[in-house]
């Protein structure tokens, strides 16, 4: 492979000028990726890894038609959007077409965090009001307008919660308040946004959006439970806000079925305002916000010109037409119901094997792996997390682990992902959750009988990490206690599997 520098000069060279707050994947032993190709990414010593993580490259990386768009309207033209172009409406139109009729006005950025920022901007003018409600542990973004509004971040920096944001329980039935035991869910969740919404009329404040992933991502893969969204809709359009559905990282066909994942709720739930970005251009930044006439009218009826110099720029545009199509031709919604049915199956097989697996969530191709130290409590396995997205990795599998607690496997890959790649993965998976178990199980039971301290111990890569996490994690939230009887630092030693 061609490479600028060695793999310890690039590291050097990251560390010096890049910011100590942008973090790789495996920061304690980081892989250097030189190419990629469809589902496979390839070091710079040529080894292949198998992508878990790139919902990204949502038809494949380096796709050639996608590439082959791109290079033949840059050989062309390309400018910004207040030149009249055939692309961007093109674009506009077959966009609109995946969604229901009254979402049909579209405004072209650059990333998720733009698109969710305008978004916002949005609800805010619509009616005037200023409040947003978020669900606990979202993330919309990196601009300051999305890090108020999302607790993922916000709880772990210095920042306090400001007093127009509203944070809801997150809608999980495995880990949260209310449980897949609970007669209706759906119902108790969204009386608990009824209820900030009564609080904050009660306290003369104006609600102006609420705001959610049809499918929390960084929350830990969450599915709300059905019914949820409608209901919370209904109580926050009878506040005069709107209802903001962030497809970023859920959207084009990942849940198999539909295009949006919104829609597998039921044709009687329809956003007024969608945003979407990353598999939008296959790894090209372009995003979008998608929403009604009525509100696009009351955004313009500000006065204020809304232009962004490279949102819907040309070859973005040509690039967003030929993943469209890609996604067609190649029908990887269906490959995604396929192969996510296979996965899901493979993987329900491995909980009942392996007592580590807590629940196994997911729709398409985006699945969690809840890991658990007992299923009675539901304790988090954090520190076994990490061991075996480390692990995984030296299988030349690439997972990554996320949650409040960071106990989560999270699978997202390119939408050409196989069944044969579905099989290879979890007979990697499977094969590190016997060693693990196999290693810690005896002394776990002695642990737990005699309540004598942990000495597990787990890959030296992952040390690091867990350490680093535990020191942040203390100085985000010093009351809060660790669960069950082995915490993450004790467990931060080399495990032997």
């Amino acid at each position: 492979m061609c490479e600028l520098y060695s793999k310890q000069e690039t590291l050097a060279l990251r560390r010096k000028h890049i910011g100590p707050s942008c973090k790789v994947f495996f920061a304690a032993d980081p892989i250097k990726i030189v190419r990629a190709q469809r589902q496979y990414m390839f070091d710079e010593k040529g080894d292949q890894y198998l992508d878990c993580i790139n919902n990204v490259a949502h038809v494949g990386h380096c796709h050639p038609e996608v590439v082959k768009a791109a290079q033949k309207q840059m050989e062309l033209l390309n400018t910004n959007s207040r030149f009249l172009h055939d692309n961007i409406v093109e674009y506009a139109k077959r966009l609109s077409a995946t969604l229901p009729d009254r979402l049909s006005v579209c405004y072209f950025t650059n990333s998720g965090s733009e698109a969710n920022d305008l978004a916002l901007r949005l609800a805010r003018q619509f009616r005037g009001h200023q409040d947003v409600i978020t669900l606990d542990h979202a993330y919309h973004g990196h601009l300051s307008s999305l890090i108020e509004i999302s607790p993922y971040k916000f709880q772990k920096g210095k920042d306090v919660k400001k007093e127009f944001v509203h944070v809801a329980p997150a809608p999980d039935t495995y880990r949260g308040k209310y449980r897949e035991d609970h007669a209706d869910p759906a119902s108790a969740y969204a009386d608990e946004v009824k209820k900030i919404i009564d609080e904050a009329h009660n306290s003369g404040r104006k609600i102006a959006a609420f705001i959610a992933e049809s499918m929390q991502s960084c929350g830990g893969q969450i599915i709300p439970p059905a019914g949820y969204f409608q209901k919370v809709a209904e109580y926050v359009r009878g506040a005069g806000g709107v209802f903001i559905a962030d497809e970023v990282q859920v959207g084009f066909g990942r849940v198999g079925k539909h295009f949006w994942s919104f829609q597998m709720f039921g044709e009687d739930f329809i956003p007024d305002i969608v945003t979407m970005g990353k598999p939008m251009g296959n790894g090209h930044p372009m995003a979008c916000v998608v929403t009604t006439r009525e509100i696009a009218e009351a955004f313009s009826a500000s006065g204020m010109e809304y232009f962004n110099t490279y949102g819907g720029n040309p070859v973005s545009s040509a690039v967003g037409l030929a993943v469209l199509d890609v996604i067609k031709n190649e029908d990887l919604q269906g490959n995604a119901t396929r192969v996510g049915n296979y996965l899901t199956e493979l993987l329900n097989k491995q909980k009942t094997k392996h007592t580590l697996i807590g629940d196994i969530r997911g729709v398409g191709l985006f699945i969690g792996i809840d890991l658990v130290k007992d299923h009675q409590q539901r304790t988090p396995a954090t520190a076994e997390a990490q061991h075996i997205i480390y692990k995984m990795k030296e299988k030349r599998v690439l997972l990554s682990a996320d949650g409040p607690h960071r106990n989560v496997l999270k699978i997202k890959p390119p939408m050409c992902f196989t069944e044969e790649d579905a099989k290879f993965m979890v007979e990697q998976l499977d094969g590190i959750l016997t060693g693990l178990e196999e290693a810690v199980g005896a002394e776990t039971e002695s642990m737990i009988s005699k309540n004598t301290p942990c000495r597990t111990k787990m890959p030296k890569e992952a040390q690091s990490e867990m350490l680093r996490d535990s020191s942040l994690e203390s100085r985000e939230n010093p009351s809060r206690k660790r669960n069950g009887l082995c915490t993450d630092s004790l467990l931060s030693k080399r495990l032997r599997t």
